[in-house]
């Protein structure tokens, strides 16, 4: 990801950002990072993240400053009539209307899908929302967490000591602000054809159910709620944590020929063709014999230089290590991964073109940094700009808390 202005895969995309916290805020950074043009729409208190710290950096915490940057932003009340009028105005030119208010609230102000559909046709408007606007829980609100709990996936994170444990990562939201990005650019590939906008949706609870592969599957297939096993894959053995002399690995082969050449790497062959271990359905039966063996192998040698040697010889293991390490690794550095501009650093896109790559052009943005640029813009006047200041209606640099 070059830290130059470059044009983008999707340079010329204008999109009206009204979300907060971290699926919206994901996607949007996603589309920002390969060129759109994304006005980050803030209510007056801000996007809410900015105080989920420490850490901070100029009041604004490393929470926020991880998924927005190449945005503009302007606070913007849209509980009041002038603010809607601004809305409707920044909407004429726009391509992408993504927001993730509680289902309902755009009705109650005027703003239906109904409404926005015959003012701008073009349009693709992408909602995220917990659960949906229907059904038994229609309207509820969503957290990562609470979707990973009445998903299935906390009962199945976690080992019969420690029992059921939330991901250590937001990976609900993170995951459907992903799947939000895939959604636009399917609206706005139907576009081309059609030439109509539409209304797309996303919600944690779909998404959260989603990604529970492969439990969805074994119980469609078997009925039974997986088990609690730790590292151990419920599909595959091994595949799992191993203590080396100075630390853990993680290693995991997929198919029956790939552990008979791990058995050889690793100097014992005979595992390979050993009556309990030959297949992987005799290894899921006989897991604890297997991880016995293997152990008493890895144990002897260090973590690192043991991970090397099987990856060198074309099989699948890493060291087990903290993140200061893997944001400092040779690959991280040889790949670009982490990007820098003056005070900012970040993880890189990891969408990597030939020709339209992600670029760095502006750092997070602070509150309502840009109103005077982006209301500009959209033929408002330095008088017409100071007077929605006044009115309430746009924000000035400093957050109402």
């Amino acid at each position: 990801m070059t830290s130059a202005s470059m044009p983008g895969a999707i340079a010329g995309l204008r999109v009206i950002d009204l979300t907060r916290v971290l699926g919206g805020p994901y996607c949007t950074q996603i589309l920002a990072d390969h060129g759109a043009n994304v006005i980050k729409v803030e209510p007056p208190a801000g996007d809410e993240v900015r105080d989920w710290g420490p850490p901070f950096h100029d009041e604004d915490a490393a929470y926020f400053l991880g998924v927005n940057r190449n945005k503009r932003s302007i606070g913007l009340d849209l509980a009041s009539p002038g603010g809607r009028e601004v809305l409707l105005k920044m909407l004429e030119d726009a391509d992408v209307l993504i927001e993730n208010f509680k289902p309902g609230t755009l009705d109650k102000w005027g703003l239906s899908n109904e409404v926005i559909r015959e003012k701008f046709p073009r349009l693709v408007h992408c909602r995220i929302s917990g659960f949906g606007a229907d059904g038994p829980r229609g309207g509820n609100p969503g957290y990562d967490a609470i979707i990973q709990a009445m998903t299935g996936m906390i009962a199945a994170t976690g080992s019969p000591e420690t029992g059921p444990v939330r991901i250590g990562v937001p990976l609900v939201d993170i995951t459907t602000g992903l799947y939000a990005t895939i959604a636009i650019l399917m609206a706005l590939a139907e576009r081309e054809r059609s030439g109509k906008g539409q209304f797309v949706e996303t919600t944690l609870y779909e998404t959260g159910l989603a990604i529970m592969h492969p439990h969805t599957a074994n119980y469609f297939l078997h009925g039974k709620p997986p088990a609690l096993t730790g590292n151990e894959h419920p599909n595959l053995v091994p595949y799992s944590t191993f203590n080396a002399r100075d630390g853990q690995i993680f290693t995991g082969v997929g198919n029956d020929g790939t552990f008979r050449k791990l058995c050889k790497e690793i100097g014992k062959p005979e595992l390979g063709t050993d009556p309990r271990f030959a297949r992987n359905k005799d290894r899921i039966a006989n897991r604890a014999a297997l991880r016995a063996e293997l152990e008493a192998v890895f144990s002897q040698h260090c973590a690192v230089p043991l991970c090397d040697r099987l990856l060198n010889a074309g099989l699948p293991a890493g060291p087990v290590q903290t993140i200061d390490k893997a944001l400092t690794s040779p690959h991280t550095a040889y790949r670009g991964d982490v990007i820098e501009k003056d005070w900012y650093k970040g993880v890189a896109s990891p969408i990597r073109f030939e020709r339209t790559k992600a670029s760095l052009r502006g750092l997070p943005p602070k509150f309502s940094q840009h109103a005077s640029e982006v209301l500009g813009e959209f033929g408002y006047s330095a008088d017409d700009i100071s007077k929605l200041v006044a009115d309430g209606i746009v924000s000035g640099p400093e957050r109402k808390r």
